[in-house]
């Protein structure tokens, strides 16, 4: 048997209007959309673009004005399909006055699972999205952003969902809370999960999608593999460790002999956050007490400069 596609839309339409019922704002216009099982797909766009509201309308919490979607061969909001997704919103409207804990076992409660089954899955989600023993006995009142969005993740794989629809998942972390918080999407990748998420930083969807479609005023522009779309293809890169100046000098000339007109032929250059998070990492490291070392008193002040 054919097993369905996990999201498939047509002409998907979405119209706000005002208090009269006139048209207000063409939120989402025609949206044509197929996700394929065990991908991450990224919906990309500024502020505004449809985003959330494609989202919304996939989880049947808002409903269409014109076209159709099924979610995993079903339609949106029914019972059945609730049961088979799992969704992170941008904002985590959980109960502050539960520990960690509790909020997962509340939402175990919720899909119906037993005391013993949701003990077991209470831990194992904790320990899977990084909260310790500490973190867990909390109340959700005390919670960073960071250790938010940890519990969020952990109350939408409750159910062990086959769909997971990430709303903005990095919002407000910093660049060490991003980086584990893309680590997990991929984690859960390979579990066998299909992953549809939203956002508008760049980098994040570069890391983790597959694929991605790029909405614009409620229009899909673009649409394709990540690799593909960034390819630059009327540019050839060459990369070497120990090139010699006289060497590279040589490569420039020959390809000049060829007929090419050399854009660059320098050191290449990480990205930030690889850097920002070597840099931390380090000093981390460094900082750990070792024979013959105060651990009051710190590393030496050039121990982590010589990582840079």
């Amino acid at each position: 048997m054919v097993q369905p596609k996990p999201v498939v839309t047509k002409g998907l339409t979405k119209v706000y209007k005002d208090f009269w019922g006139r048209k207000k704002v063409h939120a989402l216009v025609g949206l044509d959309l197929v996700l394929e099982s065990g991908e991450i797909f990224g919906l990309l766009g500024p502020n505004g673009s449809g985003k959330s509201t494609t989202i919304k309308l996939l989880l049947g919490l808002i409903f269409a004005t014109a076209g159709k979607a099924e979610v995993l061969g079903l339609p949106p909001g029914t019972p059945a399909l609730n049961q088979r997704i799992g969704y992170l919103p941008e904002e985590s409207y959980l109960h502050r006055f539960l520990t960690g804990e509790e909020t997962v076992d509340f939402y175990g409660r919720l899909f119906g699972l037993g005391r013993r089954q949701r003990r077991q899955r209470t831990g194992a989600l904790l320990d899977l999205v990084g909260l310790d023993r500490r973190a867990r006995a909390r109340q959700l009142r005390e919670y960073s952003k960071g250790m938010s969005r940890r519990i969020g993740l952990a109350q939408a794989l409750v159910n062990d969902p086959e769909l997971l629809l990430l709303d903005e998942p990095t919002s407000g972390l910093d660049p060490i809370g991003t980086r584990e918080m893309k680590d997990l999407i991929l984690h859960l990748k390979t579990q066998g999960k299909t992953i549809l998420l939203s956002s508008h930083l760049l980098g994040d969807v570069q890391d983790v999608c597959d694929r991605i479609g790029i909405l614009a005023l409620g229009h899909l522009l673009k649409i394709g593999r990540v690799r593909d779309l960034l390819l630059v293809r009327d540019v050839f890169q060459l990369q070497a460790r120990g090139v010699s100046d006289e060497t590279r000098a040589a490569i420039v000339a020959a390809a000049e002999g060829g007929g090419a007109e050399v854009l660059s032929a320098a050191h290449p250059a990480t990205t930030l956050e690889d850097l920002f998070l070597r840099v931390i990492r380090a000093g981390a490291e460094a900082a750990k007490p070792s024979p013959g070392i105060d651990a009051a008193k710190g590393p030496p002040p050039d121990a982590a400069e010589g990582h840079g």
